[in-house]
C-alpha cells in the first residue's frame, strides 16, 4: 500500500507531522514560561527607560516673608498747570503781524502780535495838539487873572469881573488836566495796539490771523504759565486717606518712558458723579504734554507677605501652580505634587503667593512647563528663595 502512495500525498503527511510537533512545542508549560520571563525581562526595561526620561534635574526654593512695597495705581490726564489767555484790550483794529507760533517759548512782555495803529496815531496826534491849545488857554487865563488881582484895589474892574477871569483860570486848568488825561489814554491805546504776553510760558493755542479786526477781549492765544505741566489723577474716597503732598508719582507715558513727579495738592471735594477725587502732581516742564492719558503708581507704604521667583509659577489653563517638593530618597531622587496658588502683586524677579503653600515649603525653582503631576525629578541644589 505504501507503494501506492504518490510522492505528493507522501509531502502532505510529512508537513502535516511537522506542524503538529510545533504545536506541541508552544503550548508546552517550561516554553510558555520561558515566554513570561522575556515578557517581563522586557517590560521591566522599557519601565526603566520611561522612569529615566521622565526624570528632570531641578533647584529648590522656598517661599520667604518679606517686605511688600505697596503701590497706589492711578489713571488720569495731564494738564498745563496753569492756562492764560491772551486777548486785545482794544477794538476795531486789523491784525498787521502775527509774531508767534504755537510751541514758542515767550517771556512776559514780549510782542505777540502787532495792530495796525494808523488811527491810533493819529487820535494820539490830535490829542497832543489839544493839549498843546489848553497849555495855551490856562496861560492867557492865569494871565488875565493875575492882572485882574493886581488892579481889584484900584476899582477900574467890578468884583464880578474878577471872579470871572478867576472862574476862567480854573476852567482853564480842569480842561487842561482832562486833555492831558485824554491824551494817556491815548498813549494806553497806543501801547495797547502791541499784544504782549502776560506771564513767562509756552504758545499753546493761537487764533490770531493775519488780517482780522479784533474786539475787545478776543482770545488770540493761550499760554501754558511757565511751562508748567501737572498730572491729575482720580482717586476715591478710600485711597485717599493714604495720600499726602510730596509723595513721589512715578508716571508710565506712552514708549514705556518713566517720569517721577510730587503730589502737590489733593483735591478737598469728590465729584457728585464719579464719587473721586481729584490729585495734583507736578511733573518736570517739557517730560510729556497735556492731553495725554497715562498711568501713575503711588508708593504708599509697604506690607508683608509671602514671596517666590517669578520662574517658580507656572501657568496653565487660566491659573496659577507651583509643584511641591517630597522628600528625596539616597540617589536625590524627589517626587514632585501640582499645587494650585493665587498669586499677587509682583516686583521685580519676586511674584507674591496669597494662599496655596506656607513659608519653607520646598518648591521647583524652573522648569515647570515641562513637568506633571506626580513626575520624579533630581533635585541637584537649593536655588534662591523668595527673600
Amino acid at each position: 500500500m505504501a507503494r501506492g502512495l504518490s510522492k505528493k500525498a507522501k509531502f502532505l503527511i510529512i508537513a502535516a507531522v511537522l506542524v503538529a510537533v510545533s504545536v506541541w512545542f508552544m503550548l508546552h508549560p517550561l516554553h510558555q514560561a520561558e515566554l513570561a520571563e522575556k515578557r517581563g525581562n522586557r517590560a521591566g526595561a522599557n519601565a526603566t527607560a520611561q522612569a529615566a526620561k521622565a526624570t528632570l534635574s531641578v533647584e529648590a526654593t522656598s517661599p520667604a516673608t518679606v517686605q511688600w512695597p505697596m503701590t497706589l495705581v492711578l489713571n488720569g490726564s495731564i494738564y498745563p498747570w496753569q492756562e492764560a489767555q491772551v486777548s486785545a484790550e482794544i477794538s476795531g483794529l486789523r491784525i498787521q503781524q502775527v509774531l508767534v507760533e504755537v510751541g514758542a517759548q515767550v517771556s512776559k512782555g514780549q510782542p505777540l502780535v502787532l495792530l495796525a495803529d494808523e488811527t491810533v496815531k493819529a487820535d494820539l496826534q490830535k490829542q497832543l495838539a489839544t493839549v498843546e491849545k489848553d497849555k495855551a488857554g490856562l496861560a492867557e487865563a492865569k494871565s488875565n487873572a493875575d492882572r485882574a488881582n493886581e488892579i481889584k484895589d484900584s476899582g477900574a474892574l467890578s468884583a464880578q469881573k474878577i471872579n470871572e477871569y478867576v472862574i476862567a483860570l480854573q476852567t482853564a486848568r480842569a480842561n487842561l488836566a482832562l486833555s492831558e488825561a485824554e491824551l494817556e489814554n491815548q498813549r494806553i491805546r497806543m501801547r495797547q495796539t502791541k499784544v504782549v504776553a502776560p506771564d513767562d510760558g509756552v504758545v499753546s493755542e493761537r487764533s490770531a490771523n493775519l488780517g482780522n479786526v479784533v474786539s475787545s477781549g478776543t482770545e488770540l492765544f493761550k499760554l501754558i504759565r511757565q511751562g508748567r505741566i501737572e498730572w491729575r489723577g482720580e482717586v476715591n474716597a478710600d485711597q485717599q486717606a493714604a495720600l499726602h503732598t510730596g509723595q513721589t508719582v512715578s508716571l508710565t507715558l506712552p514708549g514705556g518712558k518713566s517720569v517721577a513727579g510730587k503730589v502737590r495738592l489733593i483735591s478737598p471735594v469728590v465729584d457728585n458723579n464719579t464719587r473721586n477725587a481729584l490729585v495734583y502732581v507736578d511733573i518736570p516742564k517739557n517730560s510729556a504734554k497735556p492731553g495725554m492719558y497715562v498711568q501713575g503708581k503711588i508708593d504708599i507704604g509697604q506690607q508683608r507677605g509671602l514671596s517666590v521667583p517669578l520662574s517658580a509659577v507656572t501657568y496653565r489653563d487660566g491659573f496659577a501652580y507651583v509643584f511641591v517638593l517630597g522628600a528625596s530618597n539616597a540617589e536625590g531622587m524627589s517626587r514632585i505634587t501640582q499645587r494650585k496658588v493665587q498669586t499677587g502683586r509682583t516686583f521685580e524677579e519676586q511674584i507674591e503667593l496669597l494662599s496655596g503653600v506656607e513659608a519653607g515649603t520646598r518648591l521647583v525653582l524652573s522648569g515647570g512647563a515641562f513637568l506633571n503631576d506626580g513626575d520624579t525629578v533630581k533635585v541637584i541644589t537649593t536655588g534662591k528663595s523668595g527673600a
